[in-house]
């Protein structure tokens, strides 16, 4: 879930996935978990970088080796809750790219129960980057609830690396 700002503080795919995989490693160090923050990190670049879902589907799918061809429909009846990258990864990706818009990339996330603060999180970072940032009145919503230091953080965070529409 941390990874996000790593796919905007870098210029190129090459360096967001080497910087992934070093703030990974910190807490994640296992292969699947630098491979998730890897994939998901791609996947934020790429949306913030104009790819189409199509391109961002197939770079995850072919780079880091995830099956994003299933619909949620199919899977949610059987989801549980699971913390791995594997269980989270693959499933909020199919949330963003199933999606409409921000909302709903966030909401079919959800929908999905388990670990679903951090299916959310992944599939709402890479659709704010691919729809150009999370849409005003979530956006107003959420920062009433952070307090000036956090909303600091945010409006620090949004000058330097301005939403950018995909």
């Amino acid at each position: 879930m941390r990874v996000g700002p790593v796919a905007w503080a870098f210029e190129t795919l090459a360096e967001v996935l080497k910087v992934a995989k070093e703030t990974a490693r910190v807490t994640h160090d296992h292969p699947e978990g630098v491979k998730g923050a890897q994939a998901t990190a791609a996947a934020i670049f790429l949306a913030r970088s104009g790819a189409a879902k199509w391109e961002i589907r197939e770079e995850v799918e072919r780079r880091f080796q995830y099956d994003l061809s299933f619909r949620l429909d199919d899977v949610r009846p059987f989801h549980v809750f699971d913390s791995s990258c594997q269980g989270t990864v693959p499933q909020a990706l199919v949330a963003f790219l199933e999606s409409e818009d921000y909302e709903t990339a966030v909401r079919l996330a959800v929908s999905l129960g388990g670990d679903c603060d951090t299916l959310a999180c992944i599939a709402g970072a890479v659709a704010a980057a691919f729809h150009g940032g999370v849409p005003g009145p979530i956006r107003e919503q959420a920062l009433d609830r952070l307090d000036d230091d956090l909303a600091g953080v945010v409006a620090a965070f949004e000058a330097r690396f301005p939403p950018s529409a995909g």
